[in-house]
Parts: C-alpha cells; sequence; structure tokens
C-alpha cells in the first residue's frame, strides 16, 4: 500500500469518528450549501468532511451545535485576544447600539482608539481606521506608492497580507512553483491574479540577509516599499533570525525604500507590537484584529509627515473612504480591548504561550517523533519536521498529513487549533488550559506515531 492510500485509510477512520460526534453541524453544512459555495464564506476555516458549527462562546471555551464544548486556541485565528464575549466589550458595544450603530460623522471614540494605538506604537503618530487588515495593507502599499512614486513591492514568500492582488502572491505557493531560492517566481496564490500583478512583486525568502539584499539592490530603483510580518505567521509563526528585521531596516533605510511592518497579527505580542519589543522603527504599520474587539477592524498609520496626505485640509490629498471606517461600535469594542492590555498581562499571556511551547516539543522528544513549535509568546505553530523552520521552504517540508490527523483528534478531545497547527492563548487560558492541550496533543501523538512510522520513518527519532 502506498503513502497516499495508508493516509486516506488512516483520514477516513478519522473523519468517520467526527462524522458520527457531530450529526447536526453536518446538517447545517448540507443547508448552507445552497446559498453559500462551500457552505460557508471563509476558506481558512474549511476542513473536511466539514467545520463544527459554533453555538457559544464564553472565556476560552466555545459550545458547537451539537454539544460539545472546546477549548479554544485559535481565537478567531488570533483576534480574540480576550477570549469570547469578554464583559468589557460586550458592555461597551451593548451601550453603544443603544445610541446608534453608525453616523456619516466623525465621533468621539475613533480619536480615543487612534491615541491609544500612537501612545503604544512609537513609530506610528497618525492612523486611518478601515474594516480588515486586507484594507490596512492595501492602503499603506498605496501610501508607499504615491509617496515613492514607484511601484515594485517587496514581499516575503509565505507572507500573509490579505486578500488583495498584490497580497496575494506567492503566500502558499508549492516548492515546485517556488523556483529557485536565489530568484523565488511570483507565483499567484488565486487564478485572477494578472500578469502585470506578478511583475510588480518581488518575491524575497525571510530570514535570508544575501538574497534579500541582492535582490533589493537590483531592483531598488523601481521599489516603493519592503512590507513584511515581524513574525512570519501564516508560513507558521516562523520569528526573525540573526537580526533579520533589523536588516531590513538598515537597508531600506539606506536606500531610501519605505519599509512597512504588517502588525495585524503580531501586536499581541507586546504592548508597542514586535517592533516595540525589537526596538524597530519601520515607516508605516498596519494593524486589524485586536484593536476592533472581535469587530471588523484595521488600521494604518505612520508619522504626520506621512499621513497628511490623507487629511482633505492638505492639498492634493488623497481621497480614502468607507461606509463603515471607523465605526463606533467597533472603536468602543477596541478600547475595551486595549485597555484591559497592559504590560502585565501581555507578559502572563505570553508567559503560558511560552510553557505551551516547551510542553510541545517535549511531548514531541518524549513520543519519539521528530517536530516543534515554531513561535514566539502567545503564538505558536506546530510542525512534524526534523529541520529547524526558519523560512517558508523549510516549513513545506513538513509533514501536513500527520498534521491533519492530529487536528481531527485534538477537536475530538476538545481542543480546538487551526488545521494548519496555529494555535494562540487569550488572556482567558490559564496553566490549567495548557496542561489540557498538553494532555491530549501527547496522546494525538501517541496515536498517530504507527501512521508516521508507516509513511515518513524519517520522522521518528
Amino acid at each position: 500500500m502506498n503513502k497516499q492510500a495508508i493516509f486516506d485509510e488512516w483520514m477516513g477512520r478519522a473523519r468517520k469518528r467526527f462524522e458520527e460526534r457531530n450529526p447536526k453541524s453536518a446538517i447545517m453544512y448540507e443547508k448552507t450549501q445552497k446559498y453559500l459555495p462551500g457552505g460557508d464564506t471563509r476558506t481558512s476555516v474549511f476542513f473536511k468532511p466539514y467545520p463544527v458549527f459554533t453555538a457559544e462562546g464564553k472565556g476560552c471555551r466555545f459550545r458547537d451545535v451539537d454539544g460539545h464544548v472546546y477549548i479554544d486556541f485559535l481565537n478567531n485565528y488570533t483576534a480574540l485576544i480576550h477570549g469570547h464575549a469578554y464583559p468589557d466589550v460586550v458592555k461597551a458595544v451593548t451601550e453603544q447600539v443603544k445610541h446608534g450603530t453608525v453616523f456619516a460623522t466623525p465621533v468621539e471614540s475613533q480619536g480615543l482608539l487612534a491615541e491609544m494605538i500612537c501612545e503604544r506604537v512609537k513609530s506610528v503618530e497618525q492612523v486611518r481606521f478601515i474594516n480588515s487588515g486586507s484594507e490596512a495593507t492595501m492602503n499603506a502599499i498605496r501610501t508607499a506608492r504615491i509617496l515613492s512614486g514607484k511601484s515594485k513591492v517587496v514581499k516575503m514568500e509565505g507572507g500573509f497580507h490579505g486578500s488583495h492582488d498584490i497580497a496575494g502572491v506567492s503566500v502558499f505557493p508549492t516548492l515546485e512553483e517556488c523556483g529557485p531560492v536565489s530568484r523565488p517566481r511570483s507565483a499567484p496564490s488565486s487564478r485572477g491574479i494578472p500578469k502585470s500583478v506578478l511583475e510588480e512583486v518581488i518575491v524575497v525568502p525571510f530570514n535570508n540577509k544575501e538574497v534579500t539584499e541582492k535582490l533589493i539592490r537590483e531592483y531598488q530603483e523601481d521599489i516603493a516599499c519592503v512590507i513584511v510580518e515581524p513574525i512570519l505567521h501564516a508560513a507558521g509563526m516562523i520569528p526573525q533570525e540573526d537580526g533579520y528585521l533589523e536588516f531590513l531596516r538598515d537597508l531600506t533605510r539606506k536606500l531610501g525604500i519605505l519599509l512597512i511592518f504588517d502588525e495585524v497579527i503580531s501586536l499581541r505580542l507586546g504592548f508597542g507590537g514586535l517592533q516595540g519589543l525589537y526596538g524597530i522603527e519601520p515607516d508605516l504599520t498596519t494593524f486589524g484584529k485586536i484593536i476592533g474587539g472581535g469587530f471588523p477592524v484595521g488600521a494604518f498609520g505612520a508619522s504626520k509627515e506621512i499621513m497628511k496626505i490623507y487629511s482633505p485640509q492638505e492639498k492634493g490629498s488623497i481621497y480614502q473612504s468607507g461606509t463603515f471606517n471607523g465605526n463606533p461600535v467597533t472603536m468602543v469594542a477596541g478600547i475595551a480591548n486595549l485597555k484591559a492590555l497592559t504590560p502585565d498581562v501581555y507578559e502572563r499571556i505570553n508567559s503560558l504561550g511560552d510553557s505551551l511551547r516547551r510542553g510541545v516539543d517535549l511531548a514531541f522528544e518524549r513520543s519519539g517523533i521528530k517536530g516543534m513549535s515554531m513561535g514566539l509568546g502567545n503564538l505558536s505553530n506546530l510542525h512534524f519536521s526534523s529541520e529547524r523552520i526558519r523560512d517558508y521552504r523549510g516549513a513545506l517540508r513538513g509533514n501536513f498529513e500527520a498534521m491533519h490527523l492530529v487536528h481531527l483528534g485534538l477537536l475530538e478531545r476538545g481542543i480546538n487549533i487551526a488545521q494548519r497547527g496555529e494555535t494562540s492563548v487569550s488572556t482567558a487560558v490559564t496553566e490549567k488550559e495548557v496542561s489540557s492541550y498538553l494532555t491530549a496533543f501527547e496522546e494525538c501523538l501517541a496515536e498517530v506515531k504507527p501512521f508516521i512510522e508507516q509513511t515518513a520513518p524519517n520522522l521518528i527519532q
């Protein structure tokens, strides 16, 4: 029996158990497919045979429609840093809704949330609110193009910056699509991305200073900006190595190229984001997720000198608007969310995240399976791999079949993570929940070890 046949057999058994446990989710999935392609409106939450449908959530737990309770280590892909139905956010939103949800006028809460962000992030003096991280990176890139008069954008291979065309380049390419490491190809992550867009994006390997510098210098006359996540999250929570981000800051400053930090995810790692922890000041920063308290949000910010192009009082200002930009419900939710994120709180959840990663690594060691947990602070990602992960290609060489089996195994044991192994720790989590996760994970490793022995003996220690 070949590797694919063995995986199909193992996955078939795991999916059968899942279907037996979740009949109501199956019914809902079948119904919603009539009006929603694929039964949902968000590709990232889909997995086979079908995702569970949620009934309610509170704190670090949620209950699905079949009555199963899960400890949530995904938190809507890091957006819910205080967990579900956080009381301060619920109170703020409830009060605001009584007085109106959105107006075609400014409201005080916009300025209050903007002030909180600017006080935390040293490089940012002013911000503009939009409604998603995708909009944030799109507008930040446009700003860089306006200011520089240039058009090309440098991004990391495996870097995720949302769903607009430029962001959709080389997010999840196969190893064949990647091309040589010395000159990665600009590969479309979706059909419909024009060739002209691919020609405007220069892809470089994360943590590879030599290739990055070579390509940036080669195209420096045409480059508007470099955009980077301070931690490469969708590729597997890969942190910088050997001062790669400092290197990017020095190189871009030397060449007069704008540097954008995409802190949509990484703002949850520290009071001033990862740029605060690393002591690096980019030219522009994008925000999302936690600044909205669980409501749709995005923002981009920079110095007053850069952001003044968006002031209608300035001659030749840029028109940038949106019906729900800075809506009062999101603003008050964001204010309540950030107020509760003090340096001590960051320290606590980051410490729990460190404990989780150490526990995962120990579980791998005890199981006799090669693997690791990558990440920083409260962000982590599982990798079934025998090599140290330092870039997208390294992560891509991991064993995803084992990860898919473990994902279903964890759900069966009441632990919710992303299918690709991503986890985050909310403030609602305690050492007890981390211990529950690690116990379940160790059980899953024991369960999948025979599969790994059959299909990937190189991962057996």
